[in-house]
């Protein structure tokens, strides 16, 4: 059987071109390339030996067409420069790998999804989209919802269409407060970000809240704009404060802001944990640099992306599933910037 193609044929081999290699129907081929059994396992090494020497790769396009169904996911995610994101998109490139999912990674940094950016993901056929750190419009929702494509929510949860899978901030942020003032603090600074996100909201909620319990309040509260600039000149501020009034401890709502902070107190010369601690949220792989040694509340990232791919596979298959809002515990993970005690 000759198996070299012939110079009329297109350079990509097709399923066409692959059942005339092998003498058999197209239909054939399909079935053997899927492992169907009721294909000889003979036959089915030939035409697969025949599509690794001609480089046939399946028609992604066709697949969705037949099947209404891409395997592509939209990933949109927040800031660049906050490191978390960072490890978002590795972690979910890594299990959307594992699972046979290909994903489309939108950047939408901190601000609203826009309209054109939900018709894209409708354009590009996405069978469903992780959503991390972004506003989403009512409009944007409708859009997505309307032509049946899940969305899940990470590290966020927002009042629109969609499921959630969140670290449960609220806990963590409280978590925080206690730890500190187990260390004796009793003056508190807190580094916030004016965004409406409910991941911010909730972490100052919860360090709050457990202060009232104890009979305290916070002293200061800057806002860092969820970056590390927004931080670095928030502790310059805290710097300038006469050590006398001087908070006794900073709670920044991410790491990133924190890692600012504490860059600036070091040039100020201020000692933490000596003078000031400090402690951030998210536990991003930067914060246990030696240079910052902070202590965070690590995000259980890993299953957060894991569930979040459950539920976009699950409401493919199942339009009709109700949303679901699922928070995990963060851990705690005491540094050296608040005292190792």
């Amino acid at each position: 059987m000759n198996s070299t193609l012939p110079p009329s044929t297109p350079r990509r081999a097709t399923v066409v071109t692959l059942s005339a290699l092998a003498g058999v129907a197209p239909s054939t081929v399909t079935r053997a390339l899927k492992g169907d059994t009721r294909i000889s396992q003979k036959m089915r090494d030939l035409i697969i030996g025949l599509a690794k020497e001609h480089g046939y790769m399946p028609n992604v396009l066709a697949r969705t067409l037949s099947s209404g169904k891409s395997g592509l996911y939209g990933l949109v995610l927040g800031p660049a420069e906050n490191p978390f994101y960072t490890e978002l998109l590795h972690e979910a490139t890594r299990q959307a790998e594992k699972l046979g999912f290909r994903l489309l990674i939108i950047h939408a940094g901190g601000g609203p999804i826009e309209d054109t950016t939900a018709q894209a993901l409708i354009q590009y056929q996405v069978d469903g989209c992780i959503i991390s750190s972004a506003i989403l419009s009512s409009k944007a929702a409708d859009i997505c919802a309307q032509n049946n494509v899940p969305l899940v929510m990470v590290n966020r949860v927002a009042l629109s269409h969609g499921c959630f899978v969140t670290c449960d901030n609220r806990a963590g942020g409280a978590e925080m407060a206690k730890l500190l003032m187990l260390r004796g603090c009793r003056r508190f600074g807190l580094i916030y970000t004016s965004s409406t996100s409910s991941t911010s909201r909730e972490r100052e909620e919860g360090f709050v809240a457990e202060l009232e319990q104890a009979g305290l309040a916070l002293s200061l509260r800057i806002d860092g704009h969820s970056n590390y600039d927004g931080g670095f000149e928030a502790g310059r501020e805290i710097a300038a404060i006469p050590s006398a009034e001087r908070p006794d401890a900073i709670f920044a709502l991410s790491d990133i802001m924190a890692m600012g902070v504490l860059d600036a107190l070091r040039l100020a010369s201020i000692d933490v944990p000596g003078d000031i601690l400090v402690a951030g949220f998210d536990g991003v792989a930067a914060s246990a640099r030696p240079i910052y040694d902070l202590t965070t509340i690590q995000q259980p990232l890993p299953l957060m992306i894991q569930r979040a791919f459950e539920l976009l596979r699950a409401r493919t298959v199942d339009p009709s599933l109700p949303d679901e809002l699922i928070a995990m515990r963060g851990k705690l993970i005491v540094r050296g910037s608040t005292g190792r005690a």
